[in-house]
């Protein structure tokens, strides 16, 4: 081998030209060359690639903000009067209800009142067929009229008997037989003058009237039927309804309180609500407290008087009965609404003046429906998340989707 071919020793994985008549230098820089081209051309796709990736990266991030406000509701804590009240379901029940019953037997030939009609003490309320009775105090006064004729002869024979007893003519007994005689009389008048009252009675009884004031129900005979004093179902039945009580019940841990604010002689005021406790029906006061706690629901009964002049009140209504036992002057009252209970108790989400959330602990005081007293955590002005809540952490921002109003209809900031 030549001298030149030795100094053109290929390297490994390169042909050796063989041809003394060809250099192979050139062939070998050449490849070489391309190689690195085609690797620089692959690098700066490569580099234009993720810059164009971290462009687009970039916009979207920019297009999208980094955290989303939350819309809520919120309401401002007020200061104002909280009212101490226990609430409990009750029924409304009549002072005296009466199911007005025939106390004769007969045919019920009339009756005169509407259904559902205002009656007073004494107004009619149904007759039954008088003429039976008419006959007996007829049949009772001819036989009053007998015996009182007899009474008169007998006691005309029982004069002319002392005048002969007083001569001497007539025996002592058969003076004293005269006088039984007038004596047996005059007792038979006198049970002829009860019969004679006793179907004047009848014939009063024939004409049924209303016991006592109050709206007459749906009639329970009709006319023509006939009707007996020993029959368990009455003609109808009168309800009073102004005034009227509500009977409704409360904890018995409750009662100690109860009498205490009504031993000063206090007629303590109640209100009727309807059974959502959304409208107020009627407002009375407490007229008597049972003697006794019912062991099988731990509750007593209260018993409260209205006048129900508008009848908003129906008997066997149920309603809710709120008892008013005092007034927490100058209180800071939120909604109800806005109070959960976590591990550590209640609290509620304050919105911070940057629209962010925190969670305070709060000690709440009295509930009444709607609204909550506040004893520690909430200063008046502060405002509380009331809807939207499950969806907020601390430091959750939000956004107020409507307008803030009062909490409450009995405060006063």
């Amino acid at each position: 081998m030549s001298p030149d071919l030795q100094d053109l020793q290929p390297e490994e994985g390169l042909p050796l030209n063989l041809n003394p008549d060809q250099d192979a230098r050139p062939t070998y820089h050449v490849r070489r060359w391309k190689t690195w081209g085609a690797l620089a051309v692959l690098s700066l796709a490569i580099v234009l690639g993720l810059l164009r990736w971290r462009n687009v990266a970039a916009k979207k991030s920019a297009e999208q903000p980094a955290v989303r406000a939350v819309p809520v509701m919120a309401v401002a804590a007020k200061t104002g009067d909280m009212a101490v009240t226990l609430s409990g379901l009750g029924t409304v029940t009549p002072l005296n209800s009466v199911t007005v019953k025939s106390r004769v037997d007969g045919q019920l030939v009339r009756f005169p009142i509407q259904e559902g009609q205002m009656v007073h003490q004494g107004d009619l309320i149904a007759e039954i067929d008088p003429r039976p009775f008419q006959v007996q105090l007829m049949q009772a006064e001819g036989q009053k009229a007998k015996d009182e004729a007899a009474f008169k002869n007998a006691n005309l024979d029982l004069q002319r008997f002392k005048a002969l007893f007083d001569q001497g003519i007539l025996s002592k007994q058969q003076f004293d037989g005269q006088t039984s005689t007038v004596n047996q009389a005059e007792a038979s008048l006198q049970a002829d003058q009860a019969q004679v009252e006793s179907a004047k009675l009848n014939l009063a009884y024939s004409h049924i009237t209303a016991p006592i004031s109050g709206k007459v129900g749906l009639r329970l005979v009709d006319p023509g039927n006939m009707v007996r004093a020993t029959d368990a179902t009455g003609l109808c039945v009168i309800n009073p309804v102004q005034p009227i009580t509500v009977v409704f019940t409360i904890p018995a841990d409750n009662i100690s309180r109860l009498l205490a604010h009504s031993a000063d002689g206090k007629h303590l005021p109640v209100e009727a609500f309807d059974r959502d406790l959304k409208s107020k029906l009627a407002t009375g006061t407490v007229l008597a407290i049972d003697n006794q706690v019912d062991p099988t629901t731990g509750t007593v009964r209260i018993k409260a008087l209205f006048e129900n002049l508008d009848s908003a009140l129906f008997p066997n209504q149920f309603v809710n009965a709120r008892l008013l036992l005092d007034t927490l002057k100058g209180v800071v009252i939120i909604p109800t609404a806005a109070i959960q209970q976590g591990p550590e108790g209640s609290f509620v989400y304050r919105i911070k003046p940057d629209n962010t959330v925190e969670m305070i602990l709060i000690e709440s005081g009295v509930t009444d429906g709607e609204n909550t007293s506040v004893q520690k955590g909430i200063a008046a002005s502060d405002r509380v998340v009331t809807d939207g809540l499950e969806r907020l952490r601390p430091g959750s921002p939000v956004a107020i989707s409507k307008p803030e109003g009062a909490n409450t209809k009995k405060g006063k900031p």
